[in-house]
């Protein structure tokens, strides 16, 4: 059976959907002490939850546009997260999740090319 493409994608599409449902919703307050942490402002943190949540969503869609969308979202707010990271001198552990959430969006984004 040959290994395709699409399935790998749709299942980046859902981990990602998952991950920040799980991070955003489930483990919220971890989030409130993460940004508290960094002296970062509350508006912040919803505007970022907010979007984070609205573009893991339109990922699950079959719409080039929402997923384009969407991966470009992802692609902008991890890297924002990762540049936030490297400035406060996160070890690498706390980095990890940030850089394969970037990855999984630029797979995302490089994948509407290719489908």
């Amino acid at each position: 059976m040959p290994f395709q493409i699409s399935i790998l994608i749709d299942a980046l599409k859902i981990i990602a959907a998952v991950a920040v449902f799980f991070v955003w919703v489930v483990r919220y307050n971890n989030i409130k002490k993460e940004f508290i942490n960094y002296n970062l402002p509350n508006w912040l943190r919803d505007l970022v939850g907010i979007l984070k949540i609205s573009f893991a969503i339109m990922l699950q869609f079959q719409n080039e546009q929402l997923v384009l969308i969407g991966s470009v979202g992802i692609v902008i707010l991890m890297s924002g997260a990762v540049v936030t990271h490297l400035k406060i001198k996160s070890n690498f552990i706390n980095i990890l999740p940030s850089i394969t959430m970037l990855i999984i969006g630029l797979i995302l984004l490089s994948s509407i090319q290719i489908l």
